[in-house]
């Protein structure tokens, strides 16, 4: 018989949502670093105090468009551009009615796209994304419908995959995160003269908003706060002074 509700494998994202979101606003308002938010376009709405309390704590953060959900409502890959076009236009319609906001970067839900997704968010006005998985540099992508960036987002340094699919500790992932980084900083210290490298970091609230994964992000941010070839910042301010060719 199967566990209904199953226990096990729902409350981790539930204390997620109720305790480990506010824990990470918290740490990066004490911590002073600036941070960007994927948001789920029903989430605000679906649960209205948590997402008040933490952007109380985080409210210039940029707000990253990330789909409708992460499970019932992905892109529609497959289904033509308009359907991608569609599904975005309601992403940002949704974002911009529950905050205010209207975001200029994207990240597909579940990081699923396909070859017209592109496309269909220069279509909609995004300026950035993070899809892209194979690169250290900031680059720009020209679509048929305008440019988009692409902000460096690898697998590797993405705590839930470490976390879900190679049953990685908080500490593991801290180590990832300092050795990822450092060597970067490395090799930039040695050649000053190349391109300025970039690495989205990807936190997800089940594995950072524990206790002890709060403690491994606070080591990891200290840390590279005392890094001078080290800039902890927002996707925003990056756009800002990046001029990818």
């Amino acid at each position: 018989m199967g566990r209904n509700p199953d226990l096990v494998n729902e409350a981790f994202r539930e204390y997620a949502i109720h305790w480990g979101i506010a824990r990470v606003g918290r740490l990066f308002k004490e911590a002073d670093v600036p941070l960007s938010i994927a948001l789920n376009a029903e989430f605000p709405a679906k649960y209205p105090s948590v997402w008040k309390e933490f952007r109380a704590t985080q409210p210039k953060a940029p707000i990253i468009a990330h789909g409708i959900n992460n499970t019932s409502q992905l892109l529609p890959l497959g289904r033509g551009l308009a359907e991608q076009k569609a599904y975005i236009r309601r992403t940002l319609s949704m974002i911009v009615g529950l905050t205010g906001i209207t975001p200029h970067g994207w990240s597909s839900p579940s990081v699923y796209s396909n070859g017209d997704t592109m496309q269909a968010i220069a279509g909609e006005d995004i300026t950035y994304t993070l899809d892209q998985m194979d690169s250290d540099i900031i680059s720009r992508l020209e679509t048929p419908d305008g440019p988009v960036v692409c902000l460096p987002y690898p697998v590797v340094t993405v705590d839930m995959g470490q976390y879900l699919a190679r049953m990685k500790t908080p500490v593991d992932v801290e180590g990832v995160w300092l050795d990822y980084v450092s060597e970067l900083a490395s090799e930039s210290r040695a050649e000053p003269a190349r391109e300025a490298t970039t690495v989205v970091i990807g936190i997800h609230p089940f594995v950072i908003g524990t206790p002890d994964g709060t403690a491994a992000l606070r080591r990891v941010l200290t840390h590279f706060k005392m890094e001078d070839t080290v800039w902890l910042t927002d996707t925003e301010s990056i756009l800002k002074l990046a001029d990818p060719k």
